[in-house]
């Protein structure tokens, strides 16, 4: 049964301070298009540069999952990420004028609760979702983390800690269904260790920190000096130390509470894969640095099997367009015509055909006793099924020319030899604006991929 991506009705406001800078921070939470995914937009910079929520843009670990692109950074990115998931949204624009988002109590809770402000709809698109089929791992050696992806009939996450201390232990958690996640996780608040706060506060780096945004574990002696030091972080006249082995001012939610964090903080990172999941999801030891290996493996995973997912027609079946309906919408002719047939054809997908023959007249060329399919015969070829798409926007395309304006990432993996087959897959990266048309596609042969490119041509009327 088919789903549909979801977004926010309405945009939302949400203020407050980041957890190590101490700015006050203002973030705008805002519905997406479909296929957009999630991304952040830094609205105090010259020109708002948006950084996507992307595994490949992570550059560093500690104290958060913190991203940057083109040097402009996003720290913390994790607890609103995971309040999205949690709440089955796929698209979310994230409109922040700080670098982080405000901490609020150190969990996902009040994200969860702004977004069910603003109103959670479906949109006119099905969902992507990476269905498992098999064991993926990462374990670092160094430390022992280890994440294990295995197949399943829905999204599931079990997380299992042990810090190696006696006021801590081991803790686990579980989520079996992500709708359960607003009443079983988003509550679990953020967590350190007192040697970790002291850390933090020589580095002047928890500005925005107080006791009711973190659980504080006490793992050694509450000396007197840091005791001074907390005072005056967290603006408090008194501290102490509860038979627990926590901070007073704040009561744990759950026994687990830590584990229950964890495993919100490996929802928030897995976010980065950019794809729902059908798959359970075992964490041993996790962190921000194994969340996010494992979530860049993930992301290489899914993009090589993209790649390699040959798509399958019955080239016997009547075609969508044959060669004279392709010709009302192109304005390409023979010798220059490079689409023989169209097999599917939606409003952001395109499935076409040729046939490579040794009459072709390229092949006296290129090369003499060796006939090889040129490269960019190839990307044009892909081009001109892309022009379908494209052109089946308008009403008489008959009165249009398309013209490249880019291609990115080009790659020519196979050779292609007169008496091939060629199916090409084109599918749009965005949304079609303006008559302009940016799509990934793929060409194939033999049972194999033999090309792929990033395209971005337009349309326009014909003089």
């Amino acid at each position: 049964m088919s789903k549909k991506q979801k977004t926010i009705q309405k945009e939302v406001t949400l203020s407050g301070v980041g957890l190590h800078t101490g700015n006050n921070v203002t973030m705008i939470l805002k519905p997406a298009p479909v296929n957009h995914g999630f991304a952040f937009i830094r609205v105090d910079l010259e020109g708002a540069p948006t950084i996507e929520a992307n595994a490949d843009y992570v550059v560093n670990t500690q104290r958060g999952t913190n991203l940057e692109k083109n040097g402009v950074q996003i720290q913390t990115s994790e607890h609103v990420l995971a309040a999205a998931v949690g709440l089955d949204i796929d698209n979310l624009l994230i409109e922040i004028d700080s670098s982080e988002p405000p901490i609020m109590d150190g969990s996902s809770k009040y994200f969860v609760k702004a977004l069910e402000e603003a109103g959670i709809e479906e949109q006119d698109a099905e969902i992507e979702e990476y269905i498992v089929k098999e064991i993926i791992s990462y374990k670092d050696e160094v430390t022992g983390s280890e994440i294990i992806l295995m197949p399943s009939d829905k999204y599931e996450v079990t997380t299992m800690v042990d810090f190696g201390t006696k006021i801590l232990g081991t803790q686990n958690a579980t989520l079996e269904r992500m709708s359960d996640f607003k009443s079983e996780i988003a509550d679990a608040r953020t967590f350190s260790f007192l040697h970790e706060i002291e850390m933090l506060l020589e580095n002047d780096l928890i500005k925005g920190g107080d006791l009711n945004n973190a659980i504080v574990y006490v793992d050694k002696e509450l000396s007197e000096s840091t005791m001074q030091k907390l005072k005056k972080a967290f603006n408090k006249d008194d501290i102490k130390v509860k038979s627990n082995g926590i901070l007073d001012n704040l009561e744990l939610h759950w026994a687990n509470e830590a584990a229950r964090h964890k495993l919100l903080d490996v929802i928030g990172d897995l976010a980065l894969v950019g794809k729902r999941i059908r798959g359970k999801v075992i964490a041993n030891k996790p962190g921000h640095l194994v969340n996010t290996q494992f979530a860049k493996k993930l992301s290489k995973i899914i993009k090589l099997e993209k790649r390699n997912n040959v798509p399958q027609y019955d080239l016997n079946q009547q075609p969508l367009m044959d060669i004279h309906q392709i010709m009302d919408i192109l304005p390409h002719r023979p010798p220059f015509l490079l689409v023989d047939r169209i097999l599917e054809l939606s409003d952001k997908h395109v499935v076409g055909m040729k046939n490579v023959t040794m009459n072709e007249n390229f092949f006296v060329g290129h090369f003499p006793g060796a006939p090889v399919m040129p490269g960019v015969l190839q990307v044009e070829a892909m081009a001109q099924c892309g022009g379908i798409l494209v052109l089946s926007t308008v009403p008489d395309p008959e009165n249009y020319l398309t013209y490249f304006m880019k291609m990115n990432n080009v790659k020519f993996k196979q050779k292609v030899l007169p008496g091939d087959t060629l199916i090409f897959k084109c599918e749009l990266i965005t949304a079609i604006r303006r008559g302009i048309c940016h799509m990934q596609a793929y060409a194939y042969a033999n049972g194999r991929l033999v090309a792929e490119a990033e395209l971005m041509a337009q349309i326009a009327r014909k003089k």
